[in-house]
């Protein structure tokens, strides 16, 4: 109670606090007391923003001109004007969070070199970590799939989760959610959602950043939340907050029901298209309209997770009557749900879809009725296609120029013979490999999962079976999950076609899809197959799923089960039988359940105990964490270790500025074209055998065996610098073949990007990158920064960027630079081969200010700085965010 009286006399807005009409005495800053009519007129998603700055100003981080400017959004979000926003929590997954925890603990040495008491570095708000990225499929379509993936997901990750257990002891406010729970995502959205935080009696609506860029699956409860890096998310957790661009709103209206056949992976699918061809980067998008009163809220969960997809800071639905019947649903205390339905009601955050629509920027519409079933692929999630022209689509795509559709080959047919287990098989380009129903996106929704589940037992009723050397696998979003489909009696059926449950976790979409049979890698090497992966993921970028599926498609749970029966991508669902038993065709439309069949089937088997049964035990641990021996005590003992090492960030830390040099003679490291994405950057998934991690990791006595993955050694930057631009599909345009692989001028040498960077090193020469459009898109991954910066990259010239990966180059200090409108590295003449001179004034580079480019040929041109608040401004003077922050607190 100290806390909150202390807070309100510091409060210029403490006349705006009202008491809740509920027989519990509680309180909250009422946005109908500002008695401002402009309130109502803001979309819900700006009112959280605006309740955020009222209940925080303090007119120091939080000042009451920056309450105006979020009561003035109609005007304000078209100037790019600047505002703080304090999230109440943070949610990290494993790969993300592991750095986060180094980095806390990195800095705590550093407070104590600069004299300082170590607690000062201590998350100050909730912070949830879920560890879900760790486990793989590598054993698939057996009964012992889960237990044997989870025993080596323990003894792969031993280091990093007693690094984990001792971060949970030795930090406050640091919820360790054990690995074998589920997804980060449907956890968030199943158990650790708030809906509104209670805090001394004082209530205030849940908000959130996290560590994954699909964090916008909350967006779906009515939460606030969007991805950050891990850098962004530390600052978070130490009390900043986040300075961020009052976003213009895009308000997409859906009108109409959508069709019995139609799922709602069919609908994000349909929307991500729309929205990626209208540009919403760096922009909120709010749903409203009667069409979203007919969805559910699994289905509006789906819609906003995909909202990195679609490129948008958020998709958000606000609060409604599906929002409390889910909180019902998923076994909440009725006590919370009273007064959060209270609190949301009277807050004017709850939508009833009658009455006037808030004000947007701009305004899209669907009607739900003309949605079709679709998949996206072959290598971008935004590239829909109709399920009607999937067969002539992918067809086209293997004869198409190298591109974002096309592989560039001469014929569309190769065929090979696959010898499995003594029985030939014919395989060819478009063969499915792999068809996994995986990742947080449809996992969290029962009817897509249920769906999949009727599917395969209509499918073995039939007599369908799936070729056994496809490797299939489940991975539940939640224990829930497996509760309800066992229940709806369909998991015998998902596991008589190789869907055996395979572990809770991302694990394919994130690229753990495992290895393929030898003699499946075989048949596709030899043949240079473009053979292909179907999953019911949200990520299909080239090289993460599996090195050796060029060829990855995003579907729906049914239609992945579906992909497994037909084994192959060129099939036409609607003249082409998925099979023939006994003479007999079955099609697809002979097994396919319907939305109205599945819905009633939700209803009937998904119950709030299971949610209790579940959830119950997180807060206990499982046996194998219970019995992890953790270090312990307020720092940590660095040992040698390749998964856990002391990052380079903050040795040399000293209380005064850094000296910001001038980038003078840089080279260029890498010329690249549109659409990079962080997996480019950064990989996530397996360590190739010949690759500089792996000679690192092979001198420090690592067996190829126990490689692990990138992402699960994010812990050690040794490792991960090795790592970066390590992905085997990456167009580097300075050398011919796609690789990991540049050159290095002063020799003319074709070299390992990473062994180029280290004899640039050797002669203290400054490298830049050259890149196109959208450059950074994808995960919110900070290491894809990270590695930048420890490469020597000090600055990137691009025609865009995504959001998230500008934000964390700055936060590890280096510089986004972008093209001036109209103008890219071709137009320039720009070859890559030059030498790059650029004026940096000491790091004192004002917001989005002009910046000439020299080079040693003779060109000069401008270039757009794109730090874009004045915070940034600081943070890219002190080298970064957390050096930033660091200052900050030991001042």
């Amino acid at each position: 109670m100290l806390r909150r009286i202390s807070s309100l006399t510091k409060n210029p807005f403490k006349h705006v606090v009202q008491d809740l009409n509920l027989p519990t005495s509680l309180q909250y800053f009422s946005l109908t007391a500002l008695q401002d009519s402009r309130v109502l007129e803001l979309p819900y998603c700006i009112r959280v923003l605006l309740e955020s700055s009222v209940r925080n100003c303090d007119e120091f981080s939080i000042k009451g001109t920056d309450v105006e400017n979020i009561l003035d959004w109609q005007n304000k979000s078209k100037l790019d004007v600047e505002i703080p926003f304090k999230p109440a929590r943070v949610v990290l997954q494993d790969f993300t969070g592991v750095p986060a925890v180094v980095d806390l603990a990195a800095m705590r040495d550093a407070t104590v070199k600069l004299g300082k008491n170590p607690g000062l570095i201590n998350p100050l708000c909730p912070v949830d970590l879920v560890i879900d990225h760790s486990v793989q499929v590598d054993a698939s379509r057996t009964p012992d799939a889960l237990r044997t993936n989870e025993e080596m997901e323990f003894r792969r990750n031993r280091d990093r989760f007693e690094f984990l257990k001792w971060g949970q002891n030795a930090f406050k406010n640091l919820q360790i959610v054990p690995p074998g729970s589920g997804i980060v995502h449907q956890v968030n959205l199943e158990y650790l959602a708030r809906g509104v935080f209670n805090e001394d009696g004082l209530l205030y609506p849940d908000s959130l950043v996290g560590t994954d860029s699909h964090t916008t699956m909350i967006n779906g409860l009515g939460i606030v939340g969007w991805g950050v890096g891990g850098i962004e998310a530390e600052a978070v957790m130490l009390g900043q907050p986040i300075s961020m661009v009052l976003p213009q709103v895009i308000g997409f209206k859906l009108t109409g029901k959508l069709p019995e056949e139609v799922t709602s992976t069919d609908l994000v699918l349909t929307i991500t298209q729309m929205l990626r061809k209208k540009g919403v980067v760096g922009k909120f998008v709010e749903f409203f309209g009667e069409g979203c009163r007919k969805l559910s809220l699994a289905d509006k969960a789906t819609v906003a997770n995909m909202a990195p997809e679609y490129g948008a800071t958020m998709g958000f639905f606000p609060a409604d009557d599906q929002t409390l019947k889910y909180l019902e649903q998923t076994g909440r205390d009725p006590e919370k749900i009273q007064y959060i339905s209270a609190y949301l009601k009277a807050q004017g955050l709850f939508r009833d879809y009658s009455g006037i629509d808030p004000k947007y920027s701009d305004i899209m519409e669907l009607d739900l009725s003309e949605v079709q079933p679709c998949i996206a692929g072959p290598k971008r999630p935004q590239d829909k296609i109709s399920l009607s022209l999937a067969k002539q689509n992918f067809k086209s795509c293997l004869t198409s120029p190298v591109g974002f559709k096309g592989f560039g080959l001469k014929s569309a047919s190769n065929p090979q013979t696959l010898t499995y287990k003594g029985q030939e098989y014919a395989i060819n380009h478009g063969s499915v490999v792999i068809a996994a129903i995986t990742s947080c996106t449809n996992t969290s929704n029962p009817d897509v999962m249920l769906a999949a589940g009727v599917l395969a037992k209509n499918a073995v009723e039939k007599g369908l079976k799936v070729k056994p050397y496809i490797k299939t696998s489940l991975s539940p979003g939640s224990g829930v999950v497996s509760k309800y489909l066992e229940a709806a009696g369909v998991l015998p059926f998902l596991n008589e076609l190789g869907f055996y449950h395979a572990g809770y976790g991302c694990m394919t979409c994130i690229g753990n899809s495992g290895d393929l049979d030898p003699e499946v890698i075989d048949a596709i090497t030899k043949g240079d197959l473009v053979a292909a992966a179907v999953l019911s993921g949200n990520r299909n970028f080239e090289g993460r799923v599996n090195p050796f599926t060029r060829a990855n498609y995003l579907a729906s749970p049914p239609l992945v089960v579906a992909y497994a029966l037909a084994g192959r991508m060129d099939i036409d669902f609607e003249k082409e039988p998925l099979g023939n038993v006994n003479g007999t065709d079955v099609f697809l439309r002979d097994v396919w359940p319907s939305r109205k069949e599945m819905q009633n089937l939700t209803n009937s088997v998904i119950k709030p105990q299971m949610f209790k049964e579940i959830y119950g035990r997180i807060a206990q641990g499982t046996d194998k964490w219970n019995q992890l021996q953790a270090p312990t005590g307020e720092m940590y003992n660095w040992t040698e270790n390749t998964y856990i090492h002391n990052p380079p960030y903050f040795q040399s830390l000293t209380h005064d500025l850094p000296s910001i040099p001038d980038i003078t003679d840089a080279y260029c490291l890498l010329k690249l074209g549109d659409s990079i994405t962080t997996d480019h950057i950064s990989p996530a998934g397996n360590i190739g055998k010949t690759s500089p991690a792996a000679r690192f990791l092979q001198e420090k006595g690592v067996s190829q065996s126990d490689f692990n993955t990138y992402g699960a050694r994010r812990g050690n930057d040794e490792v991960m610098k090795r790592g970066t631009f390590a992905n085997i599909r990456l167009i580097n345009q300075l050398v011919e073949k796609p690789g990991p692989t540049t050159v290095h001028f002063p020799t003319e040498q074709e070299m390992s990007v990473f062994d180029a960077s280290e004899e640039y090193r050797k002669n203290n020469q400054n490298l830049i990158v050259l890149a196109g459009k959208e450059y950074g898109s994808g995960s919110s991954r900070d290491w894809a920064a990270k590695g930048t910066l420890l490469l020597g990259i000090r600055a990137v010239i691009a025609e865009s960027y995504e959001r998230i990966h500008r934000s964390n180059l700055i936060g590890m200090g280096v510089l986004p630079l972008q093209f001036k409108e109209g103008e890219n590295a071709e137009s320039l003449g720009l070859t890559g081969k030059e030498k790059f001179t650029i004026n940096l004034k000491g790091g004192d580079i004002k917001v989005k200010e002009e910046i000439s480019v020299k080079t040693d040929k003779g060109t000069e041109f401008q270039v757009v700085a794109r730090i874009d608040t004045d915070v940034e401004v600081e943070y890219f003077k002190n080298g970064g965010i957390l050096p930033y922050v660091l200052r900050k607190l030991c001042a």
